[in-house]
């Protein structure tokens, strides 16, 4: 029998296609947070599975993350774990992609971030993007996944479908 380690999730076959991963993306997130409802700890550990995920499917992703609503202001988010470079702190909430998600709570998908309204560009590389709102138990908005790409139409809806499947576990495991 061996012996299995945590960052042994963030592992993937070398021609994984985008559907076998995002399905073991939703299945290893569901594994590490059994029994940890703690959410930084399972956003930190969701924020790598989903990076390493996407660079194993050959998709460009350069940033994959969080954002949650302030303790201190519940009318912005705020910067919570994440993988790529350094971000935007505070979004206000009907601002940009982001803040558009999280007044609207639907997952917004933009096959160009250039076209879309108000688009905060905390990366100017960045060329596509989806984000889905995360709703606790209560069906009270928590935060976002935001995941940026370096190409355009970077994310369909099959990214969409399995990353709302995502968000609804992620809002049910942690205790906010």
């Amino acid at each position: 029998m061996s012996e299995t380690h945590h960052a042994d999730y963030s592992n993937y076959s070398e021609n994984i296609s985008k559907e076998e991963m995002l399905t073991n993306v939703v299945e290893s997130y569901s594994a590490l947070a059994y029994g940890i409802d703690n959410w930084v700890a399972n956003l930190s550990n969701c924020a790598s599975l989903l990076w390493h995920g996407y660079h194993s499917a050959k998709v460009k992703v350069n940033w994959t993350g969080f954002y949650v609503v302030d303790p201190k202001d519940s009318t912005q988010l705020i910067l919570a774990p994440f993988q790529g470079k350094v971000a935007c702190q505070q979004i206000k909430i009907g601002s940009g992609v982001c803040g558009a998600a999280a007044s609207t709570l639907k997952t917004q998908l933009v096959p160009n971030v250039n076209k879309f309204p108000g688009h905060i560009a905390c990366d100017g590389e960045t060329q596509s993007e989806i984000v889905v709102p995360i709703l606790d138990k209560a069906g009270k908005l928590v935060g976002v996944l935001d995941l940026d790409c370096l190409t355009l139409e970077g994310f369909d809806e099959l990214d969409q479908k399995y990353l709302e499947d995502l968000c609804k576990s992620i809002g049910e495991t942690c205790s906010w």
